[in-house]
């Protein structure tokens, strides 16, 4: 794709991305849905209680098939603090990590509200769903990272020793931002990241899954997608951790068929890189998408979080047709994930029409407020 975001798209390519964003998104949302029932039990309780196969199809997790967790709460607002920071920028405030702390901690209310606030016009349509009002398993992470209006940054990040894959997985949307040039990217998903999971680690992991959505969405292939961000990665300091868990998911791909016990040696401790790892392996060695995400949460390792990132790039690759539609029939708030990223290829595509100075639709600005 490769595209400046002020270039003219054509039909054909818009079509194309929104695919890519649905697939993205809804792939996040599924592979966190299959992993919620299974997540922290070792594989022999997962398939003691689902068979020797474990987790097949969606089981009931918080009361439902289907149910979602904080992992897909969170990469939702993070679309909806993107496409704020957008129709922001024709008021000259350009600032995307502080629309994005905003949008977090739009979040952050609905973790301790009884449900929306109609009074506060200026939170947007996102915050006022209803269904978004759960407690799905929010670590302390992030219950104090966005605790207050203080933003973490990579120099003062919020909570230095925190290494876990949290903050990777809201991070699949900053690689939607096609327009952008990568390392754009990858450092806006560091600067993010450092809002919750302040170790370096953590953070570079979420530059790096950012910059692998990234390749994905503008249409290359996954081997060409890790290759891209190994190149990126070289170039930062510190960035070996990361690295060697990129190219440790490459040689597992080369050992034969894939075992449970290969994506536990992937995960390692279940820090953010080796999670990361999981995902890319499964993604490579999956049959399909439901291959993939069964292979992704079936283990001793961080289930949802392996499950939430290995979606999102099945998602960005494949687009939204090669997602099973069983599953996305049952998952849960289906409708509002269709609707953000509806929202935001049409932002990303045909932004300046919705907000720019030859004019503005006063329904997109109630959706997305300037406030």
């Amino acid at each position: 794709m490769g595209r400046t975001s002020g270039a003219v798209w054509g039909r054909t390519e818009q079509q194309d991305f929104r695919s890519r964003v649905r697939g993205t998104l809804l792939g996040v949302a599924l592979g966190d849905a299959l992993g919620a029932p299974v997540n922290g039990l070792d594989l022999d309780a997962i398939k003691g209680a689902y068979g020797p196969e474990g987790v097949v199809d969606l089981v009931p997790a918080h009361g439902r098939r289907g149910a979602v967790t904080h992992f897909t709460q969170l990469t939702l607002f993070s679309v909806d603090g993107l496409i704020r920071a957008q129709v922001r920028r024709d008021t000259g405030a350009w600032h995307p990590p502080t629309d994005l702390h905003r949008a977090y901690r739009r979040w952050a209310a609905t973790q301790r509200d009884w449900g929306p606030d109609e009074r506060r016009a200026e939170d947007g349509w996102l915050a006022r769903e209803e269904w978004l009002y759960a407690r799905r398993d929010a670590t302390r992470a992030l219950l104090v990272g966005f605790g207050d209006d203080i933003m973490g940054t990579p120099q003062t990040p919020k909570n230095p020793g925190e290494r876990g894959p949290e903050a990777a997985v809201r991070s699949a949307p900053f690689g939607l931002l096609v327009g952008w040039d990568p390392h754009l990217v990858v450092q806006l998903a560091v600067e993010c990241a450092a809002q919750t999971h302040g170790h370096p680690v953590a953070c570079l992991t979420a530059g790096a899954y950012a910059a692998v959505v990234h390749a994905l969405a503008r249409g290359d292939s996954l081997d060409g997608a890790v290759q891209r961000t190994l190149a990126l990665l070289a170039q930062r300091p510190g960035h070996e951790a990361v690295s060697d868990a990129l190219q440790h998911a490459l040689g597992a791909v080369r050992q034969g068929m894939p075992t449970p016990a290969r994506v536990e040696e992937l995960a390692g401790q279940g820090s953010a890189e080796g999670v990361l790892a999981v995902a890319v392996y499964c993604a490579y060695v999956g049959e399909d998408v439901r291959h993939g995400l069964c292979l992704a949460v079936n283990q001793s390792g961080p289930s949802g979080a392996a499950g939430a990132l290995t979606g999102g790039l099945l998602g960005a690759l494949h687009g939204e047709t090669a997602l099973p539609p069983a599953w996305l029939a049952e998952l849960e708030g289906r409708p509002t994930v269709l609707a953000l990223a509806d929202d935001f290829a049409m932002e990303m595509t045909q932004g300046p029409a919705l907000h720019g100075p030859a004019g503005s639709s006063p329904g997109w600005l109630a959706r997305y407020p300037r406030a």
